[in-house]
């Protein structure tokens, strides 16, 4: 198949509150949304700010058929007190 002809793959960053915020929600999606792959968890430290407690989670999540709705993740990540980052 000719690259130009492949689905370009999509990802969707959820920004939760905390750690354990981003962990739950991870553990969730796959029941919730089918998803195959584990998200990344990566930690958001806001500008200028070392300590842990004032860090974000991002919750990365890969969707190669663009399948996942982001009105429903938007919601989910809500859930969990955070948001879905806007592409």
């Amino acid at each position: 198949m000719a690259e130009n002809g492949r689905v370009s793959d999509v990802r969707h960053v959820l920004v939760l509150p905390d750690r354990d915020a981003a962990e739950e929600a991870a553990g969730e999606l796959a029941d919730r949304f089918g998803v195959a792959e584990e998200p990344q968890l990566v930690r958001d430290a806001l500008a200028g700010e070392d300590d842990a407690e004032d860090a974000q989670w991002l919750v990365v999540v890969e969707d190669p058929g663009r399948r996942l709705d982001s009105a429903a993740l938007d919601a989910f990540a809500a859930e969990h007190e955070g948001w879905l980052e806007a592409p």
